[in-house]
């Protein structure tokens, strides 16, 4: 899957062929969590960029929504990921792939409860000039 992913984005952003690659501008909410840009173009008035996050043992990518949807893949580790009722709607391990629904009805939090980094391949589809994500509250889950 992880093939066919890079794959589809490849196609994607050499169809358009303008391809820009550099450092991400912001990374989710996390001690030590870090982002980076691998691929970014837009099309339309869609933006596509594919960014690499790494979140270490015990973090959090912190609960937020995307104005768009996400397509992920699990490069290592294990990326739990909880809803706004704070019950667990997955687990994915090294290979596995995410996908995440747009919008403010589908906060949600990603963490790193193993003992090794998670390393995540995340194609975001975004309206032109929106960011990555769009923090949200703690919705009263025990844990951040």
């Amino acid at each position: 899957m992880r093939t066919a992913l890079r794959t589809a984005v490849t196609g994607v952003l050499t169809a358009a062929t303008v391809l820009t690659c550099g450092s991400a501008g912001a990374t989710p909410a996390g001690p030590g969590v870090t982002a980076r840009i691998l691929a970014q173009t837009t099309v339309g008035g869609t933006d596509y960029t594919l960014r690499e996050i790494t979140v270490p043992p015990g973090q959090s990518t912190g609960w937020h929504y995307h104005d768009g949807p996400l397509y992920g893949v699990v490069r290592q580790g294990t990326l739990s990921h909880f809803d706004a009722g704070c019950a667990s709607d997955g687990v994915y391990r090294a290979g596995a792939s995410i996908t995440e629904p747009s919008g403010a009805d589908h906060v949600h939090i990603g963490r790193n409860l193993g003992d090794t980094p998670l390393v995540l391949e995340v194609l975001y589809v975004l309206p032109h000039g929106s960011p990555f994500s769009e923090d949200a509250p703690n919705p009263g889950c025990p844990f951040q």
